[in-house]
Order: C-alpha cells, then structure tokens, then sequence
C-alpha cells in the first residue's frame, strides 16, 4: 500500500470511529429488518403467533480494520391469544467499542376488524458500554487521551411500539430508547451518547401470479443531530420457497437479498451490500446472514403467512 493509500485508509477509519464514538452512538444497521422488526419495534413480539427463535450477524465493510460487526439472537414466543413475549440479545462492535444490549419485550394486541389486528408494545433494555485503546495503533501510547478505558458502563432504558398488521400488509411506529445517555470516560470526556431513534416501517404483499408474490417494504430512522436513513426493499416470493431482491439505503449503499424456506419452520437468508459512497474504495461490501426457526406443531395455526 502506498503512502497516499495508507493516508487515505487511515483518515478514513478516523472518521469512522469518530462518528460512532465521539458523535452519537447509532442502533446498528440491518438489511433484513422486515424479518425481526423486534429489534427496534416490541409491538412485532408475538405476531407470528408461534415460539420463534432468530440468529444473525453482520459484519459491515468487510476488509477494513475497526467496521461495525453485530450479532443478534432473539426469542418470542405468545403467552396467550393476546400476549406476547420476547428477548433480543445484541453485540455491536466498532474499532475499540463494544456493546451488549439485553431487551425484554412485551406485547398486546387485539382484532380491529376481521382480517386485521393492531400490537402495542414495551421495551426494557440493559446496556453494557465498553471502550478499549488498547485496540488501536497508537503512535503515542502515552497520550492520556487513550489511556482512560471505558469498562462496562452500565446504563438501563426503555421504549414502546405499535404495529397494524393483517395478512397482507403491516404498518409500524417506534421509539426503542426513550433516553438519551451520554458516556464518559475516566478523564470525563464525552465519548458516546445514546440518542432517541424514531422507526417507521411498513409492507405490503401483492400477488403477482399463483406461485409469485411481490414484497415492498420501508424502513425510516430518524435520530435528532443525524441525516435521516431511509431504506427500502423490493422482494419477490417464488412458490413460498425462494425469496429474490434488492435494497437501497439512501445515499448510502445497494443491497441484493436471498432467501430460502428450508422447511415449515426454518427460514435462512443472506443479504449483500455495496456502498455508494468513497468508502466503497476501502471495504469489499457488507455481509448479512440470518437464520429463523420456528416451533410448529399440527396444532399449530400461524394467521399470517410467514410473508415478513
């Protein structure tokens, strides 16, 4: 790599840990949202009205030093006809950031017509924040501005959502995190802050032909001090086995979805990204597979097919 590349790759990972770090600290990103809304919506707890259970991760701009890598494990299962249950376990990492973050949702929802049903839902969540130096190439290791660490800070929140949902369509609004905290370190310097994060969502099924179904969604986040990431989905459903699509986040990348219905209960999917930006010059693209798994039974009767 020559100098001006080393500069160049160089700047560009400062900039990054700089946003993450010393900016605001952003709920990680997802391509396949329409699968586990959960995540940033409890009001989808329990729609699918079986025990499901989720696995996924994500590593972002593969090959460059420090990228967001994010695992996620998620439960949710109905405690009755109405009540819903569920756990959301996340791991995101960030050049010398790492973050645990354990929610418990619940959700309640109840018929507003024949075919269609509305979900309100709470979240509680417990967050772990860690910052190790130790991690970066530091030219001047005794710069007290690296040597103050940040070891588990512990700091507790809470949201709520709500979700309209029939077999055909849904429509989303949430806020996971209703407070704002600021993270320091032991110089008192302000490193993160976890800011409010608004969700909009939505999707709608059309049936193209008999064995094709035509699957737009949306997502939109919007958190005060930052631009506004708008992404949207288009996916096609052939014989209710194999998904084919394609994804845009604004003014940030491309993405091409696939996914496949193994069985009743096992659903895998891999989506693949590629930045718009000039950061595209130092990853090879992000990666993200997931796995969903749900307990059926011959009891078992889901209302909506499992469309998103």
């Amino acid at each position: 790599m020559t100098l001006k590349n080393t500069i160049k790759y160089s700047s560009c990972l400062l900039l990054l840990l700089l946003s993450n770090l010393s900016f605001a600290q952003q709920d990680a990103l997802f391509t396949n949202y329409m699968y586990n809304t959960n995540i940033f919506n409890p009001a989808y707890t329990g729609t699918r009205e079986v025990i499901s259970v989720y696995g996924m991760h994500r590593s972002q701009w593969a090959g460059l030093d420090g990228a967001p890598s994010t695992s996620v494990f998620s439960f949710q299962s109905p405690l009755n006809s109405n009540l819903s249950f569920g756990i959301n376990f996340i791991n995101d990492q960030v050049g010398p950031s790492d973050e645990n973050n354990l929610s418990v949702d619940i959700a309640y929802k109840f018929p507003i017509s024949e075919t269609d049903f509305i979900s309100f839902g709470v979240k509680t969540t417990a967050n772990l924040f860690n910052v190790d130096y130790r991690k970066l190439n530091i030219e001047d290791g005794t710069d007290i501005e690296f040597q103050n660490n940040v070891d588990n800070r512990f700091s507790p929140n809470f949201g709520a959502g709500v979700y309209w949902y029939s077999e055909k369509h849904y429509l989303g609004l949430s806020i996971p995190n209703f407070l704002e905290t600021e993270y320091y370190d032991g110089a008192s310097t302000s490193l993160a802050k976890q800011r409010m994060h608004y969700y909009l969502m939505g999707g709608y099924v059309f049936d193209v032909h008999e064995n094709i179904k035509l699957k737009p969604a949306f997502l939109a986040k919007l958190i005060s001090g930052a631009p506004v990431q708008f992404d949207t989905t288009l996916n096609l459903l052939f014989y209710e086995k194999f998904t084919l699509g394609s994804a845009y986040r604004w003014n940030a990348s491309w993405s091409g979805l696939v996914g496949f219905q193994i069985s009743d209960s096992l659903f895998i999917g891999y989506s693949y990204d590629t930045d718009n930006s000039r950061l595209a010059n130092y990853n090879s693209g992000s990666h993200e597979i997931f796995i969903r798994f749900e307990f059926l039974s011959q009891y078992t009767k889901m209302l909506s097919p499992r469309f998103f």
